[in-house]
């Protein structure tokens, strides 16, 4: 990956499923900083996409009478609709059942075979349809009935016995993982995370196995006629895909692209992605991802969400209450990721209420009206903002209510009348919201916005335009006050953009401005970048208040 592009995955989620809040907390997160990497200048590359192969969907699409591939086409369009809908800006969507995907799986082991790490042998032991994982004798777990259930989602277990299946030689590559685990500390996080996957390597790997002959719903494998690449073997292999990797119509961009800096991964897939893709990486000789985040489960009511377990919400129903940004906002501020988070429809108005309406909604409103009220809808000229062309005086409606009395400005008044707190607080946002968005620390990032946007309401309460402007002696300092709320208002819609971008692109057309035009995030993060003369426009309220017994959603 060159230093101007930056490149991310989400795992290729499973085709039997339609999109739940899980699936879309982790593609929102790939979104957010992908987002903030764009309006840094950086090339990005954000794949996902749909894993459509595999013993699970052939027995689904025959139950429902239809071909696998008809039953994979039949499910495409959920998901590219959810993520249209969360305003999901994907560089790529693999399918694993796509030309292209399966001359890079054909590639890959093809080069592993000649290279001596795959050998052929029957497989015997523990398999979990629904997961799709081999489990060893001390790995499953047992129901009230003594029968063998899969420790993941306890479903019955097969005893698999006499398969002939081809095997990639995962055990050569213990010691090499570990060196590779020290060398590269932050490779697994959060560092919880790394710990448990250090710890499974040490206590013995296995060879995987990697193909399956007993049905042909796969990628076939080309040194070998009868045998299909199966579920890892496969799927992981979509990243490469979804970088350019043996696509001559896409020359440059595997080099350009690879390895990515993070790949976003729920932590139940954690040592999928830690364990055997950097050990196929290793033996194929290609660099390993900067960094695998796993994130952790939304729970409700102290249950991970999932389908088997019948509670996994719909992220269109919270969408038509709520908004999309909202929906974003909420999952990415409210919850740490990298954590285990409960969530809740109460918990979730009463963020939206407290940071999107009366916070940020209010500010944007009632700043917008001053704006109207005091200068005709224009951003006020005060000495530095802008080219100092026009809004040079107080409207014909304001000095109309201008008298000549002397004014006495309160303590803190008089106080905000000689300084900036806007301009302090703003001019050391990016040293902390830069870091927090590069490591993931998305309630951090959210946090030190919102802390902002509490000061300049704070600062509107205590500065009082509406006082400011019934006196002609004061009508320099609410041209400062208004400017300074107007600049700190950009402000918080430019660090907002990544986690709600309809919002934030909406308050910068208000103010005459494109948020898709910003290129440079340090440069446009200074303070006084907006122009004065600038229109203002009002507009509806951002985020309407809402009350919860009124909501038509039940809380499952």
């Amino acid at each position: 990956m060159s230093h101007d592009s930056f490149s991310l995955t989400t795992p290729i989620y499973y085709v039997n499923a339609a999109p739940h809040l899980g699936t879309a907390y982790t593609t929102v997160a790939a979104d957010v900083i992908t987002r903030y990497e764009r309006m840094k200048g950086r090339a990005v590359s954000f794949v996902t996409g749909l894993d459509e192969h595999g013993q699970k969907v052939a027995s689904t699409a025959e139950s429902k009478h239809m071909t696998p591939q008809a039953w994979c086409d039949s499910m495409v369009p959920a998901f590219k609709d959810a993520w249209e809908m969360l305003d999901i800006r994907y560089t790529d969507f693999v399918r694993t059942t796509e030309p292209r995907h399966t001359k890079t799986v054909q590639q890959f082991w093809n080069d592993l075979f000649e290279k001596g790490f795959l050998y052929k042998s029957c497989y015997e032991g523990w398999y979990c349809v629904h997961e799709e994982t081999y489990y060893t004798q001390s790995d499953i777990e047992f129901d009230e009935n003594d029968v063998e259930v899969c420790p993941e989602c306890h479903r019955p277990l097969q005893h698999s016995a006499g398969e002939e299946n081809w095997f990639f030689k995962l055990s050569e590559f213990q010691d090499k993982l570990l060196a590779f685990y020290d060398e590269h500390p932050d490779f697994i996080r959060p560092i919880t995370r790394r710990n448990e996957v250090v710890s499974f390597v040490k206590s013995g790997l296995r060879d995987l196995s990697i193909s399956r002959s007993t049905f042909s719903w796969g990628v076939p494998l080309t040194f070998d006629e009868g045998h299909v690449a199966y579920v890892w073997a496969d799927a992981l292999l979509s990243y490469f895909t979804g970088n350019g990797f043996a696509d001559s119509s896409r020359p440059g961009d595997f080099e350009r692209f690879w390895p990515p800096a993070y790949h976003i991964v729920g932590k139940d897939i954690l040592r999928f992605h830690c364990v055997i893709w950097p050990a196929m990486l290793m033996a194929a000789g290609y660099p390993i991802a900067h960094c695998v985040f796993g994130h952790g489960f939304l729970l409700t009511k102290g249950e991970k969400m999932s389908k088997s377990r019948g509670n996994a919400m719909q992220p269109a129903d919270l969408v038509r209450v709520f908004g999309s940004d909202a929906y974003r906002y909420y999952f990415m501020s409210d919850i740490q990721f990298g954590h285990d988070g409960s969530i809740s429809l109460e918990r979730m108005t009463q963020v939206y209420n407290a940071d999107l309406a009366n916070t940020w909604g209010n500010l944007c409103s009632r700043v917008f009206n001053m704006t109207q009220k005091y200068f005709d809808g224009q951003v006020p000229c005060i000495d530095g903002s802008g080219d100092g062309d026009g809004a040079g005086g107080v409207s014909e409606h304001a000095a109309a209510e201008s008298a000549d009395a002397a004014f006495v400005p309160t303590p803190a008044q008089d106080a905000l009348l000689h300084d900036n707190p806007l301009r302090d607080l703003a001019d050391k946002l990016l040293e902390k919201y830069d870091p927090a968005m590069e490591a993931l620390d998305y309630m951090g990032a959210a946090l030190a916005v919102q802390e902002l946007a509490s000061r300049v309401n704070l600062y509107v309460e205590q500065s009082a335009p509406w006082t400011l402007a019934k006196h002609s002696s004061t009508q320099p300092h609410l041209k400062q006050v208004i400017y300074n709320s107007l600049e700190a208002i950009r402000l918080i819609a430019l660090y907002l953009s990544p986690f709600m971008p309809r919002t934030s692109a909406e308050v910068y057309r208000r103010l005459e401005l494109d948020i898709n035009e910003v290129r440079n995030f340090a440069h446009e993060s200074q303070w006084g970048m907006l122009s004065s003369g600038n229109k203002v426009e009002v507009g509806e309220a951002l985020f309407p208040r809402l009350d919860i017994s009124s909501l038509n959603l039940d809380d499952e």
